[in-house]
């Protein structure tokens, strides 16, 4: 897993309602933990774009229901700062299901996904319709 170019603010928190763009079942799922996240006392663990989250799936096909999973957050609405200058924010939170190895669950994503995010996971990145 690669480090990311830019400095993505990492807004999701535990609790954080996610959409599930990919075919793999699951249509929304709620953040239950920050994958790698160093804690401080009575803080929350944050993500953003590009991070790994576990997630349990409240809506969606019933075989998927109430299960815990590996998500990885393709878009956020919160803005962030790319090297060049650029700022970038999309209109909704979204994420893509892998597994263990970081492949993805899915074969196709219905969305755009960040250029971080499609850097640091590629295989996510190929299964894309676009990289913004």
């Amino acid at each position: 897993m690669k480090g990311l170019p830019s400095r993505v603010v990492k807004t999701l928190t535990t609790g954080a309602l996610l959409n599930c763009d990919d075919n793999s079942g699951a249509k929304v799922v709620m953040i239950i933990g920050v994958k790698g996240y160093k804690a401080k006392k009575n803080r929350y663990p944050r993500a953003g774009v590009g991070d790994i989250v576990i997630c349990s799936v409240k809506k969606g096909k019933p075989e998927m229901k109430k299960k815990k999973v590996k998500v990885v957050i393709i878009r956020q609405t919160k803005e962030y700062r790319r090297s060049n200058g650029i700022r970038i924010c999309f209109e909704d939170n979204a994420c893509a299901l892998i597994d263990d190895s970081g492949l993805p669950v899915g074969t196709e994503i219905k969305g755009v996904i960040a250029r971080e995010c499609a850097e640091r996971f590629p295989k996510v990145g190929s299964i894309a319709t676009g990289i913004v």
